[in-house]
């Protein structure tokens, strides 16, 4: 089960390595990343299930397809190339695009709406805890006095807010000094956080014993949920996994140089765990 399809990059693989006869189930958030995933997996679609929705629900769609066991999960979390790619998603300020930041655009408030409603101290937590932005106060403000003049509603507007709110030496950092903003905006939109743990605790639920869930994130504060949550499954008389990685993967020098999104990225496996095991 690919529980965060995007542009079928990682079903295409598990696909060719489970062939002839294993069934993928797909889900995505993104009714375009299903379609483009459709049309690339058109050869296989007889292996293929795609379900679009949020994985809060893989325990239900799941059970739509008739499986009642799945062998393994994958959650590649976070936004993916392609939509940081397409400035129309508004995910990035690299080209300038709508303030969406929605990854399921049939619901409801987007980025804009945020920066348009949210009191400043509220808009300050967010960007605070959900982009673990030291200058968050001094953006939000910033926020708040730019839509007094007029709304912000692309994401280029956004940047050059954020550019004017913090020091001229921070301007000039490693990363960009609007991307933790933009982290928070994207996170808060689409709920990210709120429902990782559950979808986690549901994955093991559906594992065939020896299956395994492996779970990719990209910045501190998913890393910290995965950790916690299989920490928590694997310990106690009541233990259904064991933690394959002491430590997370990372990407080698060779990928990140080959691909440098790849350089925040951390995989953790657990395995489930057979009946004689657990007890």
């Amino acid at each position: 089960m690919d529980c965060t399809l995007g542009y079928a990059g990682l079903a295409t693989r598990i696909l060719d390595r489970t062939a002839p006869d294993g069934i993928l189930v797909g889900i995505d958030r993104d009714a375009a990343a299903l379609a483009e995933s459709r049309a690339r997996l058109h050869d296989v679609m007889a292996r293929v299930r795609l379900k679009h929705g949020n994985f809060s629900e893989l325990k239900a769609m799941v059970a739509e397809t008739g499986l009642l066991r799945v062998d393994g999960v994958i959650f590649d979390l976070g936004v993916s190339s392609p939509q940081l790619d397409r400035p129309e998603r508004g995910f990035s300020f690299r080209e300038d695009g709508p303030l969406d930041m929605r990854m399921d655009q049939r619901e409801g408030r987007t980025a804009a709406d945020l920066i348009r409603d949210l009191p400043e101290t509220e808009l300050a937590d967010v960007i605070y805890q959900l982009g673990e932005e030291r200058y968050s106060r001094r953006i939000a403000r910033a926020i708040v006095q730019a839509r007094m003049q007029g709304a912000i509603e692309t994401t280029r507007e956004l940047a050059a807010v954020v550019e004017r709110a913090v020091p001229a030496s921070y301007r000039h950092g490693r990363i960009h000094c609007a991307t933790r903003t933009f982290q928070a905006l994207r996170i808060a939109v689409n709920r990210e956080l709120d429902v990782l743990e559950p979808a986690l605790r549901d994955a093991v639920d559906i594992l065939s014993p020896g299956g395994r869930v492996c779970a990719v994130s990209f910045h501190s504060l998913e890393d910290r949920i995965v950790k916690h949550t299989f920490r928590a499954l694997a310990n106690g008389p009541e233990a259904s996994v064991r933690v394959l990685t002491k430590k997370p993967v990372i990407a080698s020098e060779v990928e990140r140089d080959h691909n440098p999104r790849s350089r925040s990225a951390k995989l953790r496996v657990v395995e489930r765990l057979s009946k004689e095991s657990v007890q």
